[in-house]
């Protein structure tokens, strides 16, 4: 089944609503940083707590394909849409975020969070009348849910020797 791919449409929203144009490009901010955020602490667990650096590198792959993205939308419309001081959780943590006990449960919640991420841009991006970044969200979101079982199933999650070290 091939992908139906749209010129820009109009959005969704009127765009002389101003409140409506600013809440819809405020989540996409926070769901962008969320998205590089989480992809950077698989990155990182890849990188520093298994070596293993094939998996580094896809995932920092991924996570450079966000400024594909941001382009798209106008990094300045999302930076001005950002307001950090009226984020009820901005500064509040929950129970369930800081029941981590090892490595392997930070990586798990990066993987969730970078997963969940990609799914509200690939909704809300809708909004703005960019399609081609709503499909690229979803790859993006497929291409993570297809990692997760790829590393998850193996004992070691993902270890691989990397070029060089012994077998």
């Amino acid at each position: 089944m091939k992908a139906v791919r749209r010129d820009a449409p109009a959005p969704r929203f009127n765009p002389r609503e101003r409140g409506a144009r600013d809440a819809v490009y405020r989540v996409l901010d926070v769901n962008l940083n969320r998205l590089r955020e989480a992809l950077r602490v698989v990155e990182e667990y890849f990188r520093f707590v298994r070596t293993v650096d094939s998996l580094a590198v896809e995932i920092k792959v991924l996570r450079h394909s966000l400024q594909d993205m941001e382009r798209a939308l106008g990094r300045g419309e999302l930076l001005e849409s950002r307001d950090t001081r009226s984020d009820p959780f901005a500064s509040v943590n929950r129970e369930e975020e800081l029941d981590r006990h090892s490595p392997e449960d930070v990586l798990a919640a990066g993987l969730k969070r970078a997963q969940e991420a990609a799914r509200v841009i690939e909704e809300y991006v809708k909004l703005t009348g960019r399609g081609g970044c709503s499909e690229q969200a979803k790859r993006l979101r497929f291409t993570l849910y297809d990692f997760e079982k790829r590393i998850m199933e193996r004992p070691e999650h993902g270890q691989e020797q990397n070029a060089g070290q012994p077998a």
